[in-house]
């Protein structure tokens, strides 16, 4: 696990209150991301004037970019999950505002009444365009202040150099991410679905806190939070997993596993497998190669696709370490497709097995003799 630089994580709860303003407020942040973000601010700055003074001036070294480029490069870069920082609140959101501004500065001759106006319109425009951007606020006061580069370009300058600036950075953007391997555009995990083909949601979204649940806290507690709604729901669930696994940290997988594994090899026939897992009454045996090394499992879904040695039917194997904390196993033996997990060594070989049923029965147990966890 990435460990958190602690220049840049938040501040610890035994903080003073007044030093809690010298910390930086992003969740998460570790020294590794924020390189990678000024790596990324480099690269897509310098690649956008670079090419759009090439376009318009035939002068590479002769850059042509505004100013509110920079700070959506530091969104896109640094916070790349951030609403504000998608493909369209860069693109719409400057150059909407820019083009706000500029008819604002035509219409209303007193400066400072058109300052205040292009900013109060453009967040308008791009809350209803669904595109706000906090860069567009700099980049409507720069239109409506106007100047040598706004007068050049006159009302083309939301188009170019504005739009042209962000669709270059997106495009750079785009192309880092997907080089450093970070998700962007950023789009929030899909809500879950029954595996089953029915309209139930899976288990562990039946008995969480519900999308209208987080409406309402959200409603509750009167303020904006730059997330997606459907980001924050993953993150809660996942504190709620992480508060089980400390509070039953201690039960691991080596003290609950079964030990006896019925297995099969990939040469074997699958009605061997099948005579295996009707026989033991079990749902999922594990597949192993010449050398006993874990290469997958079967169950009769697997093994209903066709005839062929089992080998040629495994499925991806769900597998832990003995020392591992058996709570740790909720998230995949409750997804709806995995019934066991596979706890194996280092060198893949296999050291027991727990089901839905021994993870069940261990928590139940556990909840009899301790009570509810605090």
């Amino acid at each position: 696990m990435t460990s958190i630089d602690p220049q840049i994580s938040n501040a610890r709860p035994s903080a003073r209150p007044g030093s809690r303003l010298f910390h930086p407020i992003l969740a998460g942040a570790n020294l590794r991301d924020r390189l990678i973000a000024c790596l990324g601010a480099l690269i897509g700055v310098c690649g956008t004037a670079a090419i759009c003074g090439f376009l318009f001036r035939h002068d590479p070294h002769l850059p042509l970019i505004v100013a509110p480029v920079g700070a959506s490069a530091v969104l896109l870069f640094a916070v790349p999950a951030s609403p504000l920082a998608q493909p369209w609140p860069i693109i719409g959101g400057n150059a909407l505002s820019a083009l706000i501004g500029l008819i604002v500065a035509h219409l209303v001759p007193e400066p400072v009444l058109a300052l205040g106006l292009a900013l109060m319109l453009a967040i308008a425009g791009m809350s209803l365009a669904r595109c706000l951007h906090p860069p567009g606020g700099a980049a409507a006061l720069i239109a409506a202040m106007g100047g040598a580069q706004v007068e050049s370009f006159g009302f083309w300058f939301p188009l170019a150099p504005v739009a042209l600036n962000s669709v270059l950075l997106v495009g750079l953007g785009i192309l880092f991410h997907k080089l450093t391997r970070r998700a962007y555009p950023h789009h929030a995990a899909a809500t879950a679905a029954s595996q089953h083909g029915t309209q139930d949601m899976p288990p562990q979204r039946r008995i969480s806190f519900r999308p209208e649940d987080v409406d309402a806290a959200l409603a509750n507690l009167h303020e904006t939070f730059d997330i997606d709604r459907d980001d924050l729901g993953r993150i809660l669930r996942e504190v709620e997993l992480q508060a089980m696994t400390r509070a039953h940290g201690d039960l691991l997988c080596k003290d609950l596993m079964s030990r006896d594994v019925v297995s099969v090899t990939v040469d074997d026939d699958p009605d061997r497998a099948r005579r295996l897992l009707i026989e033991h009454n079990i749902r999922t045996l594990p597949v192993l190669d010449h050398h006993r090394v874990l290469v997958g499992t079967v169950g009769l879904r697997e093994l209903a696709r066709g005839a062929g040695r089992v080998g040629e039917h495994v499925s991806a194997p769900a597998t832990a370490a003995p020392d591992d904390p058996a709570v740790s196993l909720v998230r995949i033996l409750t997804d709806g497709q995995k019934h066991a997990v596979i706890i194996v060594d280092a060198q893949m070989h296999v050291q027991g097995l727990i089901t839905q049923t021994d993870l069940l029965a261990a928590l139940a147990r556990r909840l009899s003799v301790e009570g509810p966890a605090r």
